[in-house]
């Protein structure tokens, strides 16, 4: 996606206006305009130049973000922080005071002098023709400091795309021009001696009206800008974490150099208390670094040779040597601000309503304002009375408020998930993530921690803990099985003494062998084991029931005579077991994807505590298990591995366990740095809040025009008695930007991780669900020839493939298949799908 800034716009007409203008440009595929940050993002392949002219000709000015930068680190980052400067502020401020300097003046000689009898000096008494002169120059004293309205409104008019400052212009210059007609009148009057006249054209100024107008309008502008300011925090606090410096190692002198000369390769040192400044390796010393900066986590990491760093982190105790590794916009940090930055560029799918009504708005309230004027005139009503409520009903309409009420709940959304380690890529997955009725969450590294764990130890009688151990560490050293480093791990925890073995050997699929002081050792599974020395029926049980607990018993034996059996498993991450519960008290379906065997898989799944678990999936079935779920109801994928990614892009929502691959990140729609699987539910909740807020926003945008409209018509003057002075219908207007704004900065104070409060969203689906549920069948096919999980998963694809099976759970140790139909089919049929796979099918019931 291509981000240009947009200068001129001042309302939602205005950004819509320039989204249709770019997307009618040949070759562009998609345009989304930010009215929050003044961005605009265009992805498809019309050249920069054309763009910029699609937008010059609406009317508005554009160029290229960050144009002329070099494309680091620190210069995108500034580039960044430039286009989020708050320029605005400081200048509505200026104008501001400038014009109530003046406006004072005005109100005194016009309304504290009329009105209330305030002095005014003598050869001014009486006088009228004076004061209106007065009136009218304070009053274009006032407009000229505030031109810019009535430039870009009229602009806007001549483009055809008539915005709020059309709706301001309007409504102050028609206060003007009516007030001058009786400032002309009110001289020929004069001239001809008719002082009641006179008098009578006194009434008719609305010079105060117009300058009035101005000032409050600016004043709504002035709050607004301070409160979109307030939404892009998060944003601007990112980019000021980027490191400017390095100090690099060039030939064998540490030398300080710019960011923007760090190079992949380099050799870089951190001493303690100083930023990271740029992704690396740690390849001398080690130390703790505070990551809170990127992830949201306040405990430092311990980091030791081979650990990798990021940018913007804080080394904090150790002196650290390390190897660049990402420089430039490929840093963590950059990739996290571009997916802050892309979001607020994006359009979440509940702003394209704001978006067509703010599209036809200005033109539907200016033909308001117009027969309104007609309307009372008809009825017999002054010029002055009916000239007042179409000024009324111009001033007081607020496209702006409709316009922000998406766009600021969003950046304030994103913001919050951002300072907690949530990166929700675009609008369409902050809005969308909160809808989902169903969360498939891969096992490994997802629920589990991806790292195989010693669990148990039971020595054999005679053999202490220490012994077993130890001759374990001996013969697991040579070993590269992921499960010989946990037994290594555990070793080094007990401190347990390395002994050096010779004869090393490995069997694959069966266990390994050594000498050591000239005796073997022997470790493997129960089929190698049992084959070298004796098992009891004992130690058999405790290894069955280890294995029932989802857990992998490794035997081990000296010689003729059996150690005992140490137990490994992918343990369950600490907080997985109470965010499965919290996403179940939300109404979400939580469902467990993996490739391991259903025993080991169920077991896993109950102590997690999921509601279905799906087993024995081959990478490239989880893609199809994602489809399937989809039938029922919008499904989100929760994964981190390389093979995660096409169920992650199949998915209604990919969410990425940041600690994982970045095929995987790049795949998801919402990344997850801490990788925590208790953000799963924060983000759901941050979602719906952000949701809310926009349906509140949306609600009070509508109902504001709604009611302030009739009541500026005068629709109620006849039964009522109601009118509005343009004046306080100007002081409403500002009023109602600046409250949606404010409203959505509540979110700042939305705890995403406060379960106390879920409500369950009721899944549309989900008596249809539970209807086609009812109508399944079940059959159980017994297979022969199936020995390990390999087995089970090539039969469970072939069944599965077959239109009429939804699951088939297959089982080699069991020997069976258990299928779930969604429709009448042959037992020769599931025979001959099996049998083709070279297994045999001794009976279907």
């Amino acid at each position: 996606m291509e981000q240009y800034i947009v200068t001129g716009m001042s309302c939602a007409a205005c950004s819509s206006r320039v989204e249709k203008a770019v997307s009618k440009v040949p070759g562009v595929t998609s345009c989304s305009v930010s009215l929050l940050t003044n961005s605009m993002g265009v992805e498809g392949t019309a050249s920069e130049q054309e763009i910029i002219k699609a937008v010059t000709d609406a009317g508005y000015g554009a160029s290229k973000k960050g144009e002329g930068a070099a494309k680091t680190q620190s210069s995108s980052a500034s580039a960044g922080e430039d286009m989020l400067k708050d320029r605005t502020t400081p200048a509505l401020k200026k104008r501001l005071i400038a014009s109530l300097g003046f406006l004072i003046v005005l109100m005194y000689f016009s309304m504290g002098h009329m009105m209330w009898g305030w002095p005014v000096p003598g050869f001014m008494k009486d006088n009228h023709v004076m004061m209106g002169l007065l009136q009218m120059l304070l009053t274009i004293t006032v407009m000229v400091i505030n031109q810019k309205f009535f430039i870009s409104g009229f602009k806007g008019l001549i483009h055809r795309a008539p915005n709020m400052d059309t709706l301001v212009a309007l409504g102050s210059g028609a206060s003007f021009v009516y007030s001058t007609y009786a400032l002309f009148a009110m001289t020929d009057a004069q001239m001809h001696g008719d002082m009641d006249a006179v008098m009578s054209y006194m009434h008719d100024f609305y010079f105060e009206s117009a300058a009035m107008i101005l000032a409050l309008i600016t004043v709504g502008k002035m709050l607004e800008a301070r409160s979109k300011g307030k939404t892009t925090d998060a944003l601007k606090g990112l980019m000021k974490l980027a490191p400017k410096t390095a100090v690099v190692i060039r030939g064998e002198k540490e030398v300080q150099v710019s960011i923007e000369q760090v190079q992949k390769g380099d050799c870089f040192v951190v001493k303690p208390g100083e930023n990271i400044p740029v992704d690396g390796e740690v390849i001398e010393g080690n130390s703790a670094v505070n990551e809170s900066s990127l992830t949201g986590e306040s405990i430092p990491v311990d980091k030791a040779v081979g650990d990798k760093v990021s940018a913007a982190t804080v080394n904090q105790s150790g002196y650290l040597k390390c190897r660049a590794t990402r420089v430039g916009e490929d840093t963590t940090l950059s990739q996290i601000i571009q997916m802050v930055s892309d979001a607020a560029a994006t359009k979440a799918p509940i702003a394209k309503i704001a978006d067509r009504v703010s599209g036809v708005f200005v033109p539907m309230v200016i033909t308001i304002a117009v027969l309104t004027i007609i309307v009372w005139l008809i009825a017999g009503q002054s010029i002055g009375f009916a000239l007042s409520r179409g000024i009324a009903v111009l001033v007081i309409s607020c496209p702006c408020a409709l316009g922000l009420a998406t766009p600021v709940a969003i950046m304030v959304g994103n913001g919050m998930g951002a300072r907690n380690g949530i990166m929700f890529k675009t609008a369409v997955s902050l809005e969308e993530t909160g809808k989902m009725q169903i969360v498939a969450l891969d096992k490994t590294g997802t629920i589990t921690s991806g790292e195989p764990k010693v669990t148990d130890i039971i020595p054999a009688a005679g053999v202490t803990e220490e012994v077993l151990l130890k001759y374990a560490y001996a013969l697991e050293n040579k070993s590269e099985h992921p499960l010989a480093r946990a037994i290594l791990e555990k070793a080094k925890e007990e401190n347990a003494g390395i002994e050096e073995v010779t004869g090393f050997q490995a069997l694959p699929g069966n266990g390994l062998t050594a000498i050591l002081d000239e005796h073997t050792l022997y470790g493997g599974n129960h089929t190698f084991i049992s084959s070298k020395v004796s098992v009891d029926g004992d130690m058999q049980k405790k290894a069955e029931k280890l294995a029932e607990a989802g857990k992998t018993p490794l035997f081990f034996g000296n010689e003729d005579r059996l150690l005992g059996v140490i137990a490994v498993a992918d343990v369950i991450k600490e907080d997985s077991p109470q965010a499965i519960k919290e996403l179940q008290n939300m109404g979400i379906h939580v469902v467990m994807l993996t490739g391991d065997n259903e025993r080991t898989a169920k077991a896993i799944g109950q102590q997690a505590g999921v509601d279905e678990v799906i087993a024995g999936v081959l990478p490239e079935g989880k893609e199809q298990v994602i489809r399937k779920m989809k039938e029922k109801g919008k499904v989100a994928m929760v994964g981190d591995g390389i093979n995660d990614a096409p169920a992650l892009t199949r998915a209604d929502m990919g969410i990425a366990i940041g600690a994982g691959t970045d095929v995987a990140i790049d795949a998801a729609d919402v990344v997850l740095m801490k990788s925590r699987l208790s953000d799963v539910p924060a983000a759901i909740r941050m979602s719906r809040a952000t949701l809310r807020n926009i349906h509140e926003n949306l609600f009070w945008a509508f109902f504001y025009n709604i009611i302030g409209i009739p009541l500026a018509a005068g629709v109620w003057y006849p039964l009522f008695g109601w009118k509005l002075n343009p004046m306080f219908g100007a002081a409403a207007m500002s009023l109602s930007s600046f409250c949606v704004v404010s409203n959505a900065l509540k979110l700042n104070l939305f705890k995403m991780y406060d379960a106390s409060k879920d409500k369950k969203l009721k899944a549309k689906k989900e008596k249809k669900r539970s209807k086609k549920e009812d109508k399944t069948m079940k059959k159980i096919m017994h297979i022969e020839g199936m020995m390990c999980g390999h087995c089970e998963a090539a039969v469970k694809k072939a069944l599965e493939a077959l239109p009429q099976v939804d699951e088939a759970v297959v089982s080699h140790e069991a020997g069976t298949a258990e299928l779930t139909l969604n429709a009448e089919i042959t037992d020769d049929v599931l025979k001959k799908t099996v049998e083709d796979k070279d297994y045999t099918v001794t009976s279907v019931e």
